[in-house]
């Protein structure tokens, strides 16, 4: 059923017919291709209200010849009609390069050539760190000794050309020759299967500390004029990836404190932190926890003899990206392999690691990590209140009696809800009542949040500001696992979960909002699954357990306000 209606705008009138079986927003795009009005900057007056995309237009009693009014004005390039300026471009036009980099794609698996998943599983989580895609997209092969005379084996180089080569396919690709420059680099990795068939399995964990580590020393990054020669600042691991730990290492023995020996306090680099398993850990922390004291037995100068220590460390500096590895491998002497540590251990999808750190950066990392749950708390206080809101409309369109055109209820009030009609039917809003458009609820929202992010720049500490590749709230988002199935490091399969990013726009290169989903890589098979499944990688039994785990440092907005 129809109704033809009068739409009053700056002036003008549109006569319109109107679908009582259709909602308000279609209604509103009506009137946005009359009026080049948006539907998000419309205001329209009805009996009762203003009207809501999802109002039932069959429910508001609209007559014939009804005189409606409209408010509302185009944004900035509203209504104009614009012809395309580059040709669209259909999927199965693009060339395999073009395919692959489009919104959406599914990333390229890697082919497993003889028990070579650990490499695979190790290669997909690295790659999941953008800025090392673009430090290897600027990398140029310089030999530096013996064993990479030439770029076929500059472990480095043939990073940099398999990366380059998986974002112009969908396809598995075969990493042959950075296989081979990694077992020329490091032999154990040649090592052949005992039954004499093809290639040993290897430990993923020792995959990755060796990739980190040649990137340590290969990979170097452009400096400026204040950084001196600060290897942190001109190596991309170290800036990147490599925390520090302040250490206090004791003697056990009382007699060495008797005999004038003190503690003796350090500073270590680290590349990742070890999640220690025993019968009482549950959970990451505990791990984290376990690895951060440990015992070590050596001389004592002053004891003239050995003597067990106590060394303890705290985090004074947490890089932009964290890496954890479950210590779930141990040397079992009676089968002579690496037997697997089966225990469940819970982790988090947001790591807070502020209480492993030392007082001094704890300090600094607070206020910034309370600002951040801060924000995030008026976020979901402002959504609440949008919903509440758009479902109090919802319900007022929805109070229309639309067999009696909304008279029942004016007459039972005895008082119209929404304000007077002038003698030409126009809507006449009252004093005390003011409505408001989505788009100026948004804005008022935004205004909000947007003053809130600056208060959390201003908290962040000026020397972690200046520290480009440091934590500067201490909490973490997981971005990548790499996982094992199986009761031992030298048998079994690795795989590896990477989280998708938002779309990113190809133009302005901003980046959209993620759908919370992930990649799963298992070898060249990749597919795409729910947060579930990382939940259900805690360990417990043979299945697939986590070993791995990159954390990134979550985004913190800039002096404006603006996330980056």
């Amino acid at each position: 059923m129809a109704v033809n209606v009068v739409v009053k705008h700056q002036g003008k009138k549109y006569d319109i017919e109107v679908d009582t079986e259709s909602v308000g927003e279609v209604f509103k795009y009506q009137l946005f291709s009359l009026t080049g009005v948006e539907p998000e900057r419309q205001k329209i007056l009805l009996k009762g209200g203003q009207l809501k995309d999802d109002a039932d237009m069959g429910k508001l009693g609209l007559k014939p010849g009804q005189v409606i009014m409209m408010m509302g004005t185009p944004g900035e390039g509203g209504g104009a009609i614009v012809r395309p300026k580059e040709k669209i471009k259909f999927v199965e036009d693009m060339t395999e390069a073009e395919a692959a980099q489009q919104v959406g794609a599914t990333p390229a698996g890697l082919v497993n050539l003889g028990n070579t998943c650990y490499l695979n599983s190790t290669l997909q989580t690295l790659r999941s760190i953008p800025e090392l895609q673009d430090a290897l997209g600027k990398y140029e092969f310089r030999s530096m000794s013996a064993i990479d005379p030439i770029p076929q084996l500059d472990l480095t180089n043939q990073l940099k050309d398999l990366y380059k080569g998986m974002s112009k396919t969908q396809e598995g690709m075969p990493p042959f020759s950075f296989l081979n420059a990694l077992r020329v680099a490091f032999p154990q990795f040649a090592e052949r299967a005992k039954n004499g068939h093809g290639y040993a399995q290897q430990d993923a964990e020792e995959a990755w500390s060796q990739i980190v580590n040649q990137l340590q020393q290969k990979l170097q990054l452009p400096t400026g004029p204040d950084s001196g020669s600060d290897s942190r600042n001109s190596s991309f691991i170290n800036r990147y990836m490599a925390g520090e730990f302040s250490t206090v290492l004791e003697c056990d023995d009382p007699a060495a404190l008797e005999v004038g020996e003190e503690p003796t306090t350090s500073s270590e680099a680290f590349l990742k932190l070890n999640c220690h398993i025993d019968g009482q850990t549950n959970h990451l922390r505990d791990g984290i926890l376990n690895g951060l004291t440990e015992k070590i037995e050596k001389k004592s100068e002053a004891l003239d003899r050995e003597a067990v220590y106590t060394k303890k460390s705290k985090i004074s500096r947490l890089p932009r990206y964290l890496t954890v590895h479950f210590v779930r491998f141990f040397w079992k002497r009676e089968v002579q392999k690496k037997a697997k540590i089966m225990r469940k251990v819970v982790f988090p999808h947001e790591l807070d690691a502020v209480e492993f750190c030392t007082d001094e950066l704890r300090k600094a990392l607070v206020p910034v990590r309370d600002k951040v749950r801060e924000v995030r708390k008026d976020e979901e206080d402002i959504d609440r209140a949008r919903k509440r809101r758009k479902k109090h409309v919802s319900d007022v369109g929805d109070s229309f009696d639309s067999t009696k055109g909304g008279k029942k209820d004016g007459k039972k009030d005895g008082k119209k809800a929404g304000g007077s009609t002038s003698a030409d039917g126009d809507v006449e809003m009252g004093d005390a009542e003011v409505y408001k458009t989505d788009a100026e609820f948004e804005a008022e929202k935004d205004a909000a949040l947007l003053a809130a992010k600056k208060e959390l720049y201003a908290l962040i500490d000026p020397e972690l500001r200046k520290d480009e590749g440091a934590s500067q709230s201490g909490l973490y988002e997981l971005r990548g696992v790499v996982t094992h199935q199986g009761a031992s490091a030298d048998s079994g399969h690795y795989t590896a979960y990477v989280k998708k990013t938002g779309p990113r726009d190809p133009k302005t290169g901003k980046v959209g909002e993620e759908d919370g989903n992930w990649w799963w890589f298992n070898d060249d098979k990749v597919s795409e699954v729910t947060p579930d499944k990382i939940d259900a990688l805690a360990g417990g039994g043979e299945s697939h357990s986590a070993l791995i785990l990159l954390y990134r440092d979550i985004p913190l907005p800039s002096a404006e306000g603006l996330m980056e």
